[in-house]
């Protein structure tokens, strides 16, 4: 009884627990001497039987695919970049399904492609989403448009879980999962964003947060783009031209690389060390040692093991207005490449390897040759 109790209190507890968004430095799947690719997931809005919005008679779903297949084509000719749609036809595939396909593919960066509707046709410009809580009326109205896909399925309140595509309060159950990447994803929809003004010269309408599903239930950065007004005659007409598409194609292929470009730049390659650098005391007598961060929260919990999937120890540090708490704590740092392993298996996929010296947390790069 007693252990279930505590399994309860864990669930509650974790439900509401959310990941601080930190960019991890060491990323294994950029090797210098063998490198992966960075996997793109691309994934056209909308299909099949469900049109998008038909701004000026226009489909929505059309455009987006051939923007989709036009980034994936540019991509395709950088060797460092591995190209992975959600579909390449004009069929109807489940937002469950496209956040399912980028999580099978391991993938580094996922970017559903839209078109944006507005019952003023004065309104026009390409903007970037990226998950979380409606800062506003209108980035509700825009969620809410796109999570309506999920009604053209027969099973969406199983998929789902009762999900409510026109209750607010229903977005904050979608923010708890995408929270780890926050910063990533705000990072890769910056990159979009900037490529659209100095790249096309298009209305800037920056970076915005709103509760969309299909962002939801992707494990990585994630971005959703809203390649232009349809509802605006000339925005609606360039983007259902060739120009239009191949050029917005262009300018989001550009952005990807660039992040990508970025990314690996902050990257240290731990299979480039030789040996292990020895940690000791230094002149302030000063400890260096690793530990592995799973989680942190505006929330204080208790560091027990139950409240972690039966990790332990665990260290809790206060970092403004979070919690961050810590798994293990080693000088090796081949030791605590295996606690990190460890934390996933229990599934904290999102745990990263940081340093400290004495009790401040510091880079990575301050500890390890590079």
């Amino acid at each position: 009884m007693l252990l279930k109790s505590r399994l309860k209190l864990f669930l509650a507890l974790f439900s509401s627990f959310t990941l601080l968004a930190e960019r991890p430095i060491i990323h294994s799947k950029f090797k210098r001497n063998n490198p992966k690719p960075f996997v793109v997931v691309l994934d056209a809005g909308h299909g099949g039987h469900d049109s998008g919005n038909r701004g000026n008679g226009y489909f929505e779903k059309n455009i987006a695919l051939n923007i989709a297949l036009g980034i994936g084509k540019i991509l395709h000719k950088n060797h460092g970049i591995k190209v992975i749609y959600t579909r390449k036809t004009d069929v109807f595939v489940k937002l469950v399904d496209r956040a399912k396909i980028a999580n099978e593919a391991d993938a580094d960066l996922f970017v559903s492609i839209h078109c944006d509707a507005f019952k003023s046709s004065a309104v026009f410009g390409a903007g970037t989403f990226v998950l979380g809580l409606h800062a506003n009326q209108r980035n509700f109205e825009v969620a809410k448009r796109e999570n309506s896909v999920i009604f053209y399925e027969e099973d969406y309140e199983k998929n789902y879980e009762g999900f409510d595509p026109n209750n607010p309060e229903s977005v904050i159950s979608l923010t708890l999962m995408q929270e780890a990447y926050s910063n990533q994803s705000i990072e890769a929809a910056d990159a979009i964003q900037k490529s659209f003004v100095s790249s096309l010269g298009r209305k800037n309408r920056t970076v915005k947060q709103a509760g969309f599903v299909v962002l939801k239930y992707t494990y990585m950065p994630s971005v959703l783009v809203e390649a232009g007004f349809l509802t605006n005659k000339k925005e609606g007409a360039y983007l259902n031209s060739k120009k239009g598409q191949n050029d917005m194609a262009k300018s989001i292929a550009k952005a990807i690389v660039n992040y990508k470009d970025d990314i690996e730049k902050s990257t240290i390659d731990v299979e480039t060390f030789n040996q292990e650098k020895k940690l000791t005391y230094n002149k302030n007598n000063q400890e260096i040692f690793f530990r592995v961060q799973i989680a942190a929260s505006k929330n204080s919990l208790d560091p027990n093991s139950y409240n972690f999937n039966g990790l332990e120890p665990i260290h809790k540090l206060k970092d403004g207005s979070y919690f961050k708490y810590y798994f293990s704590k080693s000088k090796s740092y081949k030791q605590i490449q295996k606690e990190k392993r460890k934390a996933k298996k229990k599934g904290f996929n999102s745990a990263f390897i940081v340093a400290f010296k004495g009790d401040k947390q510091i880079k990575l790069s301050e500890v390890l040759d590079k």
